[in-house]
């Protein structure tokens, strides 16, 4: 039987909006239900954690620790996971890097609750993970822009636009697309989502939110509003930069944060593994849920009720 891990977790802040780190907890054992508890209220307070020295070598080591935190998704709606393990995907810079600002998988009703990756390869230089708290950003808002926000409702879909030029692309654009829309999803999201375990609101966009329109608007009205909020979430205050080590897990509450992959390591091989925890329906400052327009989700995730 393998020992539970007792551990009192002592987090050191990586900035004062979002981020903290710890190094060297085993992460690979059996967690017991305290040492979870700690982590996920560590969770609730940073918004992401970075776990250096986590003795996570494995993609079943990934899949147990995330496991700890609720059911576990597939690895994705449209995209293949690693061979044999339906919950891991690879994150892999042989198929372009996600060098935009984002939340995982919002194209979907049911987005996960919370994402973890971990390194595999990494570059000489470069390859960081930005993090930043969309909390952080909601609560810079000018009272009149925050009032206005918590009416919006935003159309988020995987059917990219693709506005990239074409020289910029990497050279498995096309068929990466391809695999990415093979199926069409849209979802209705309010653009100010309440977190279910905090009661904290965030602004609720990013990447899959900027390819379509805010609900009632005109597409030059959305996006004129979507640059004005997201760039309050990409405010330098509101930002953590990851900087990966080998044997390094990174975990970020997937319901209040954006992230982004800068490719800035000049081509070298850049690999992570993620696994993504099954989330609950957005619900907004109003108290409506967000809605499906286009697409089935459920074979990608179940979705979880907050008590």
């Amino acid at each position: 039987m393998t020992a539970i891990t007792e551990t009192k977790l002592e987090f050191t802040k990586l900035g004062s909006r979002i981020g903290a780190e710890i190094r060297g907890l085993d992460l690979s054992g059996d967690l017991s239900p305290a040492t979870v508890a700690q982590i996920r209220e560590a969770l609730n307070v940073h918004k992401a954690l970075v776990f250096r020295e986590a003795n996570i070598l494995t993609d079943e080591d990934q899949v147990k620790f995330a496991g700890h935190f609720g059911p576990l998704t597939n690895a994705h709606p449209t995209v293949a996971s690693v061979d044999g393990e339906p919950a891991v995907l690879p994150v892999d810079s042989e198929n372009g890097s996600a060098n935009n600002w984002h939340t995982d998988v919002t194209f979907v009703v049911n987005p996960p609750q919370a994402s973890t990756l971990r390194s595999i390869t990494l570059p000489s230089y470069g390859g960081e993970t930005l993090i930043a708290s969309s909390a952080g950003a909601y609560r810079d808002l000018p009272d009149e822009l925050r009032n206005f926000a918590d009416t919006l409702w935003a159309i988020h879909t995987n059917d990219y636009d693709y506005s990239r030029p074409k020289n910029l692309e990497h050279a498995n654009a096309e068929e990466r697309r391809k695999e990415f829309t093979r199926i069409h999803f849209e979802s209705a999201h309010p653009v100010v989502r309440v977190h279910p375990l905090t009661g904290e609101r965030g602004l609720f966009i990013g990447g899959f939110a900027q390819r379509l329109r805010i609900v009632g608007l005109s597409n030059t009205e959305s996006k004129d509003i979507l640059r004005i909020l997201q760039a309050y979430i990409t405010r330098p205050e509101n930002v953590v930069r990851v900087n990966w080590e080998p044997n390094q897990l990174v975990l970020f509450d997937n319901r209040i944060t954006q992230h982004y992959a800068p490719g800035n390591y000049d081509g070298q091989p850049r690999k992570l593994n993620r696994v993504t925890i099954a989330g609950d329906i957005p619900v907004g400052a109003d108290g409506r849920t967000s809605t499906s327009i286009k697409g089935d989700s459920s074979a990608y995730s179940e979705t979880v009720v907050v008590p």
